[in-house]
Protein backbone atom coordinates (compact mmCIF):
# COMPACT_ATOMS: atom_id res chain seq x y z
CA UNK A 1 0.00 0.00 0.00
CA UNK A 2 1.31 3.74 -1.15
CA UNK A 3 1.74 5.73 2.40
CA UNK A 4 1.42 10.10 1.45
CA UNK A 5 1.42 12.62 3.77
CA UNK A 6 -2.01 13.65 2.92
CA UNK A 7 -3.01 10.10 4.40
CA UNK A 8 -1.12 10.54 7.20
CA UNK A 9 -2.86 14.02 8.50
CA UNK A 10 -6.08 12.78 7.44
CA UNK A 11 -6.19 9.52 9.12
CA UNK A 12 -4.53 11.19 12.60
CA UNK A 13 -7.15 14.06 12.51
CA UNK A 14 -9.65 11.60 11.85
CA UNK A 15 -8.84 9.02 14.92
CA UNK A 16 -8.09 12.53 17.08
CA UNK A 17 -11.80 13.31 16.27
CA UNK A 18 -13.62 9.83 16.50
CA UNK A 19 -11.57 9.28 20.14
CA UNK A 20 -12.19 12.91 21.01
CA UNK A 21 -12.68 11.83 24.87
CA UNK A 22 -9.56 9.94 24.72
CA UNK A 23 -7.44 12.83 22.95
CA UNK A 24 -8.78 15.22 25.72
CA UNK A 25 -7.02 12.77 28.07
CA UNK A 26 -4.48 12.52 26.89
CA UNK A 27 -3.84 16.22 25.92
CA UNK A 28 -4.52 16.98 29.68
CA UNK A 29 -2.18 14.77 30.44
CA UNK A 30 0.83 15.96 28.61
CA UNK A 31 -0.65 19.18 29.44
CA UNK A 32 -0.66 18.71 33.51
CA UNK A 33 2.67 16.20 33.04
CA UNK A 34 4.91 18.94 31.14
CA UNK A 35 3.93 21.81 32.97
CA UNK A 36 5.55 20.29 36.04
CA UNK A 37 8.50 19.45 34.29
CA UNK A 38 8.91 23.05 32.99
CA UNK A 39 8.00 24.61 36.51
CA UNK A 40 10.83 22.35 38.28
CA UNK A 41 12.77 23.70 35.26
CA UNK A 42 12.29 26.88 35.22
CA UNK A 43 12.14 27.13 39.44
CA UNK A 44 16.03 25.61 38.65
CA UNK A 45 17.10 28.40 36.42
CA UNK A 46 15.68 31.21 38.53
CA UNK A 47 17.60 29.13 41.54
CA UNK A 48 20.67 29.60 39.21
CA UNK A 49 20.57 33.22 38.45
CA UNK A 50 19.84 34.25 42.37
CA UNK A 51 23.25 31.92 42.93
CA UNK A 52 25.06 34.43 40.72
CA UNK A 53 23.52 37.75 42.56
CA UNK A 54 24.10 36.25 46.02
CA UNK A 55 27.73 35.34 45.01
CA UNK A 56 28.23 38.95 44.14
CA UNK A 57 26.70 40.03 47.14
CA UNK A 58 29.39 38.39 49.63
CA UNK A 59 32.21 40.51 50.16
CA UNK A 60 36.06 39.81 51.93
CA UNK A 61 37.24 42.90 53.31
CA UNK A 62 40.73 43.54 54.00
CA UNK A 63 41.24 45.89 56.92
CA UNK A 64 44.07 48.10 56.56
CA UNK A 65 46.11 49.15 59.91
CA UNK A 66 46.04 52.41 61.38
CA UNK A 67 49.52 53.26 61.24
CA UNK A 68 50.05 52.23 57.96
CA UNK A 69 51.50 54.45 55.42
CA UNK A 70 49.96 54.88 52.25
CA UNK A 71 52.39 53.34 50.26
CA UNK A 72 51.50 50.16 52.30
CA UNK A 73 47.67 50.50 51.55
CA UNK A 74 48.59 51.56 47.41
CA UNK A 75 49.98 48.47 47.43
CA UNK A 76 47.76 46.06 49.24
CA UNK A 77 44.75 47.68 46.78
CA UNK A 78 47.05 46.88 43.42
CA UNK A 79 47.47 43.81 44.84
CA UNK A 80 44.00 42.78 45.51
CA UNK A 81 42.92 44.39 41.97
CA UNK A 82 45.13 42.51 40.33
CA UNK A 83 44.27 39.12 42.51
CA UNK A 84 42.30 36.40 40.08
CA UNK A 85 40.16 35.39 42.58
CA UNK A 86 38.46 39.35 43.02
CA UNK A 87 36.03 40.83 40.69
CA UNK A 88 35.85 44.13 42.26
CA UNK A 89 37.58 46.31 45.48
CA UNK A 90 36.19 49.49 46.76
CA UNK A 91 38.30 51.59 49.19
CA UNK A 92 36.91 52.77 51.99
CA UNK A 93 38.93 55.38 53.98
CA UNK A 94 39.32 55.67 58.31
CA UNK A 95 36.62 58.32 58.55
CA UNK A 96 34.26 56.38 56.45
CA UNK A 97 34.54 52.91 58.72
CA UNK A 98 34.58 55.25 61.90
CA UNK A 99 30.71 56.44 60.52
CA UNK A 100 30.07 53.10 60.13
CA UNK A 101 31.39 51.66 63.38
CA UNK A 102 29.00 54.95 64.92
CA UNK A 103 25.42 52.99 63.52
CA UNK A 104 26.80 49.79 64.21
CA UNK A 105 28.93 49.17 67.81
CA UNK A 106 27.23 50.05 71.03
CA UNK A 107 27.66 54.13 72.18
CA UNK A 108 30.06 53.00 75.13
CA UNK A 109 32.30 51.68 72.27
CA UNK A 110 32.26 54.45 69.77
CA UNK A 111 32.55 56.51 72.47
CA UNK A 112 36.75 55.52 73.28
CA UNK A 113 37.42 55.68 69.25
CA UNK A 114 38.41 58.00 67.41
CA UNK A 115 38.96 58.55 63.80
CA UNK A 116 42.77 57.60 64.17
CA UNK A 117 42.05 54.74 65.43
CA UNK A 118 39.70 53.09 63.23
CA UNK A 119 41.75 51.08 60.24
CA UNK A 120 40.64 51.56 56.59
CA UNK A 121 39.87 48.81 54.26
CA UNK A 122 39.38 47.29 51.19
CA UNK A 123 35.97 45.81 50.37
CA UNK A 124 35.96 42.97 47.62
CA UNK A 125 33.76 41.35 45.29
CA UNK A 126 34.92 37.87 44.83
CA UNK A 127 33.98 35.53 41.70
CA UNK A 128 33.20 33.06 44.06
CA UNK A 129 32.07 33.19 47.11
CA UNK A 130 34.38 29.93 48.75
CA UNK A 131 38.01 31.62 47.28
CA UNK A 132 37.49 34.34 50.10
CA UNK A 133 39.42 31.72 52.42
CA UNK A 134 42.40 31.81 49.85
CA UNK A 135 42.10 35.80 50.24
CA UNK A 136 42.48 35.91 53.70
CA UNK A 137 45.34 33.40 53.57
CA UNK A 138 47.15 35.77 50.58
CA UNK A 139 46.90 38.91 52.76
CA UNK A 140 46.93 37.94 56.47
CA UNK A 141 50.15 39.04 57.75
CA UNK A 142 51.36 41.34 54.61
CA UNK A 143 52.69 44.94 55.63
CA UNK A 144 50.05 47.31 56.52
CA UNK A 145 47.21 44.66 57.06
CA UNK A 146 45.74 45.00 59.92
CA UNK A 147 43.30 41.62 59.16
CA UNK A 148 41.10 39.74 56.70
CA UNK A 149 37.64 39.22 57.28
CA UNK A 150 34.91 37.06 55.66
CA UNK A 151 31.61 36.16 56.10
CA UNK A 152 32.75 32.49 56.18
CA UNK A 153 29.66 30.70 58.26
CA UNK A 154 27.12 32.64 56.05
CA UNK A 155 28.99 31.55 52.70
CA UNK A 156 29.41 28.33 53.60
CA UNK A 157 25.55 27.90 54.43
CA UNK A 158 24.52 29.55 51.59
CA UNK A 159 26.79 27.26 49.39
CA UNK A 160 24.98 24.10 51.25
CA UNK A 161 21.40 25.92 50.57
CA UNK A 162 21.98 26.56 47.16
CA UNK A 163 23.65 23.25 46.31
CA UNK A 164 20.53 20.97 47.92
CA UNK A 165 18.02 23.33 45.98
CA UNK A 166 19.27 22.32 42.59
CA UNK A 167 19.47 19.14 43.67
CA UNK A 168 16.07 19.11 43.96
CA UNK A 169 14.75 21.24 40.97
CA UNK A 170 16.67 18.89 38.72
CA UNK A 171 15.64 15.56 41.21
CA UNK A 172 11.57 17.06 40.63
CA UNK A 173 12.27 17.58 36.95
CA UNK A 174 13.75 14.39 36.23
CA UNK A 175 11.22 12.66 38.52
CA UNK A 176 8.25 14.40 36.79
CA UNK A 177 9.50 13.75 33.35
CA UNK A 178 9.99 10.08 33.53
CA UNK A 179 6.38 10.13 35.19
CA UNK A 180 5.31 12.29 32.14
CA UNK A 181 6.43 9.77 30.09
CA UNK A 182 4.89 6.76 31.53
CA UNK A 183 1.51 8.66 31.73
CA UNK A 184 1.28 9.66 28.25
CA UNK A 185 2.69 6.50 27.05
CA UNK A 186 -0.17 4.06 29.03
CA UNK A 187 -3.10 6.96 28.00
CA UNK A 188 -2.10 6.44 24.15
CA UNK A 189 -1.74 2.65 24.81
CA UNK A 190 -5.38 2.57 25.85
CA UNK A 191 -6.49 4.92 23.12
CA UNK A 192 -5.25 2.26 20.65
CA UNK A 193 -6.44 -0.61 22.60
CA UNK A 194 -9.84 0.47 22.03
CA UNK A 195 -8.75 0.44 18.40
CA UNK A 196 -7.06 -2.72 18.04
CA UNK A 197 -9.15 -4.17 16.08
CA UNK A 198 -9.24 -2.23 13.20
CA UNK A 199 -5.08 -2.29 13.54
CA UNK A 200 -6.17 -6.45 12.89
CA UNK A 201 -8.39 -6.17 9.94
CA UNK A 202 -6.03 -3.59 8.23
CA UNK A 203 -3.35 -5.84 8.72
CA UNK A 204 -5.42 -8.54 7.39
CA UNK A 205 -6.01 -6.53 3.88
CA UNK A 206 -2.03 -6.64 3.69
CA UNK A 207 -1.23 -3.26 5.43
CA UNK A 208 2.82 -2.90 6.32
CA UNK A 209 3.52 -2.04 9.81
CA UNK A 210 4.59 2.00 9.16
CA UNK A 211 1.49 2.22 7.04
CA UNK A 212 -0.35 1.50 10.44
CA UNK A 213 2.22 2.97 12.43
CA UNK A 214 2.62 6.43 11.56
CA UNK A 215 -0.98 7.40 11.40
CA UNK A 216 -0.77 6.70 14.77
CA UNK A 217 2.42 8.17 15.45
CA UNK A 218 1.03 11.51 14.10
CA UNK A 219 -1.52 11.25 16.65
CA UNK A 220 0.53 11.22 19.23
CA UNK A 221 3.12 13.60 17.71
CA UNK A 222 -0.38 16.21 17.77
CA UNK A 223 -1.58 15.29 21.16
CA UNK A 224 1.95 15.78 22.49
CA UNK A 225 2.16 19.16 20.84
CA UNK A 226 -1.27 20.10 21.74
CA UNK A 227 -0.39 19.38 25.19
CA UNK A 228 3.07 21.05 25.22
CA UNK A 229 1.67 24.29 23.66
CA UNK A 230 -1.01 24.18 26.90
CA UNK A 231 2.00 23.48 29.07
CA UNK A 232 4.21 26.38 27.77
CA UNK A 233 1.25 28.80 28.63
CA UNK A 234 1.44 27.14 32.28
CA UNK A 235 5.39 27.90 32.49
CA UNK A 236 5.04 31.40 31.09
CA UNK A 237 2.30 32.29 33.62
CA UNK A 238 4.60 30.53 36.18
CA UNK A 239 7.43 33.32 35.25
CA UNK A 240 5.13 36.20 35.49
CA UNK A 241 3.00 35.39 38.01
CA UNK A 242 5.90 34.70 40.41
CA UNK A 243 7.33 38.19 39.17
CA UNK A 244 10.18 36.42 37.35
CA UNK A 245 10.62 39.22 34.21
CA UNK A 246 11.06 41.74 36.96
CA UNK A 247 14.01 44.06 35.78
CA UNK A 248 17.07 44.40 38.21
CA UNK A 249 17.44 48.24 39.94
CA UNK A 250 19.23 49.36 42.72
CA UNK A 251 16.26 49.70 44.53
CA UNK A 252 15.14 45.92 44.09
CA UNK A 253 18.39 44.06 43.72
CA UNK A 254 17.59 42.34 47.09
CA UNK A 255 14.10 41.49 46.18
CA UNK A 256 13.85 37.60 45.69
CA UNK A 257 12.02 38.11 42.48
CA UNK A 258 14.83 40.48 41.13
CA UNK A 259 17.63 38.02 42.17
CA UNK A 260 16.05 34.84 40.49
CA UNK A 261 14.71 36.89 37.28
CA UNK A 262 15.59 35.92 34.05
CA UNK A 263 15.52 37.23 30.43
CA UNK A 264 12.19 35.86 27.86
CA UNK A 265 14.80 34.18 26.07
CA UNK A 266 15.73 31.70 28.66
CA UNK A 267 11.88 30.33 29.19
CA UNK A 268 11.72 30.21 25.45
CA UNK A 269 14.51 27.36 25.92
CA UNK A 270 12.55 25.92 28.65
CA UNK A 271 9.08 25.78 26.85
CA UNK A 272 11.21 24.74 23.24
CA UNK A 273 12.79 22.05 25.58
CA UNK A 274 9.07 20.84 26.91
CA UNK A 275 7.65 21.01 23.11
CA UNK A 276 10.39 18.67 21.87
CA UNK A 277 9.58 16.16 24.76
CA UNK A 278 5.95 16.57 24.38
CA UNK A 279 6.12 15.48 20.53
CA UNK A 280 8.84 12.93 20.83
CA UNK A 281 6.62 11.38 23.89
CA UNK A 282 3.58 11.15 21.69
CA UNK A 283 5.51 9.65 18.90
CA UNK A 284 7.57 7.21 20.60
CA UNK A 285 4.91 6.41 23.23
CA UNK A 286 2.64 6.10 19.86
CA UNK A 287 5.00 3.84 18.30
CA UNK A 288 5.49 1.49 21.28
CA UNK A 289 1.74 1.06 21.90
CA UNK A 290 0.57 -0.06 18.45
CA UNK A 291 3.76 -2.71 18.14
CA UNK A 292 1.83 -5.23 20.51
CA UNK A 293 -0.67 -5.18 17.68
CA UNK A 294 1.28 -5.39 14.51
CA UNK A 295 1.79 -9.24 14.84
CA UNK A 296 -1.68 -11.11 14.04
Amino acid sequence: MALSGSYVAKEAVTNLWRNRLMTVAAVLTVAVSLALVGSALLLKQGTSNATVQWQQHVDAIVWVAPNATSSQSATIGRQLSSDPFVRTCIHRSQSYDYAEAKRILPTEEVAVLTVSDMPSSYRCVLYNPAEASAIKQQFTGRPGVDRVQYPEAQIRTMESVIHVLQWVFLSIAAVLLLSAAVLILNTIRMAIFARRREVSVMKLVGATNWFIRLPFMAEGMTQGLLGSAVAVLAVFSLYWGLGLDTVKTVANHNSLAAQMSMGVGEVVLTSVFVVVVGVAVGAVGSALAVRRFLDV
